[in-house]
């Protein structure tokens, strides 16, 4: 696949600098893989009458970390952003690093920057650049340490939690931010820290630099209606990273590096899906493409035909990149937002939609899709509306 194949123009105005309220109250199209002239406007609150009892909704669970810092560079007092990505190993048994990416004109080794607290006034937790760090998220490896002059310590293993609950700011994707910039909006961190995460985060597994955007929509309410009517619902854990927003930046889609990310989902899940799709009692519907990257990275695990594996994993770390051509195995139906140009997660979109040997077929209806989304005046991206495409 071509890489221009991902690409599609976005008109101005049309990316969500700010969340629906209420969450159900986003806009839903209607699509289906199986037959291409079913097409609706409807709202993700309508949900229930799309599904039926005995389907299978599957959510990632992970929680987003206030995981966007701010801060001055105490030797220029230039004003710097950056984002923590995770602890890595120190020099020492027992020390730990921060591994995180840097936004600062003099970032360099041996730095020192300074994070600022909600208030824009200087904390007491400063970063020392030690490194530029290698792998797929890239940065700096960096010295964290808490405390004033001689009483500073270096940060503990563990302590990253407390810390960027206390100075962290939500981690909004930065075209919502340069949308808010260009418009001139300004809406309170707190705010977004409650609706950039889901209402079913697990506040015991953080870990997303990102936040499962199609889990946004959901409420408690929504949830319960859903749960009354007989469908059923079951939890996975992926860690969004930086990369899944990467944009693909080879001719083909094929020869882009994909980026990692860990995941897991219990045995029982497993078995249950296998069960499902075996009988044809219900159907699975992944909420998000992290759902859908999580159930297929642990469908290949298992052979057609075959008893799943044993041991099952507590986790993988996956690399999978699911494009046109692709065999779905685990998902059947989808709900999820509207993405980026030239990104891998919409080539994933693609894929639900490709026909057996109609090749670029996938990408073409997801180019109607979309330019019919924008006539209609959808909003796109991390706080918009979405999209809900049946089997």
């Amino acid at each position: 696949m071509r890489t221009s194949e991902l690409d599609y123009e976005l008109p101005d105005g049309v990316i969500a600098t700010s969340a629906a309220e209420p969450r159900d109250a986003a806009r839903m199209l209607v699509a289906s893989r199986s037959d291409p002239d079913l097409l609706e406007h409807a709202h993700v609150r309508d949900l229930p009458r799309f599904l039926r009892p005995g389907d299978l909704m599957v959510f990632n669970r992970t929680s987003v970390l206030a995981a966007r810092l701010v801060g001055l560079n105490t030797r220029t007092g230039g004003r710097f952003e950056g984002l923590f990505l995770h602890e890595c190993p120190g020099p020492a048994p027992g020390a730990t690093r921060w591994q995180v990416l840097i936004k600062a004109r003099r970032a360099r080794a041996g730095a020192i920057l300074t994070l600022l607290d909600h208030c824009d006034q200087p904390s007491d937790v400063e970063l020392t650049l030690v490194e530029p760090a290698g792998g797929d998220e890239g940065g700096w490896i960096a010295e964290a340490r808490v405390g004033n002059g001689t009483e500073s310590r270096a940060i503990a293993p563990g302590e990253q939690d407390a810390i960027l609950a206390r100075l962290g700011r939500t981690p909004l994707p930065p075209y919502i931010l340069a949308a808010r910039r260009e418009s001139k909006q300004i809406i309170p961190d707190a705010s977004d820290r409650v609706r950039y995460q889901t209402v079913y985060a697990d506040v015991r597994a953080p870990g997303s630099v990102a936040a499962p955007t199609a889990g946004l929509h959901f409420t408690s309410e929504l949830l319960a209606r859903l749960g009354a009517m007989g469908v059923a619902s079951a939890d996975v854990l992926l860690h969004v990273g930086t990369g899944t927003f990467k944009p693909v930046e080879t001719d083909s889609l094929l020869d882009h590096p994909m980026h990692r990310e860990w995941c897991s989902m219990d045995r029982a899940l497993a078995d249950r899906i296998v069960a499902t799709r075996g009988s044809k009692s219900g159907r699975v519907f992944a909420v998000g493409t992290t759902s859908v990257r999580t159930l297929e990275s642990h469908a290949v695990l298992a052979e057609p035909g075959q008893p799943l594996p044993s041991p099952w994993p507590s986790h993988i770390d996956t690399r999978l990149l699911i494009s046109p051509r692709y065999p779905v195995r685990w998902v059947d139906g989808v709900l999820t937002n509207f993405h980026l140009p030239r990104s891998t997660l919409l080539a994933l979109v693609a894929a639900l939609f490709e026909r057996d040997h109609e090749p670029g077929s996938g990408i073409e209806r997801v180019h109607a899709l979309y330019a019919e989304a924008i006539r209609s005046g959808y909003r796109f991206y991390s706080y918009g509306d979405s999209m809900l495409i049946l089997p």
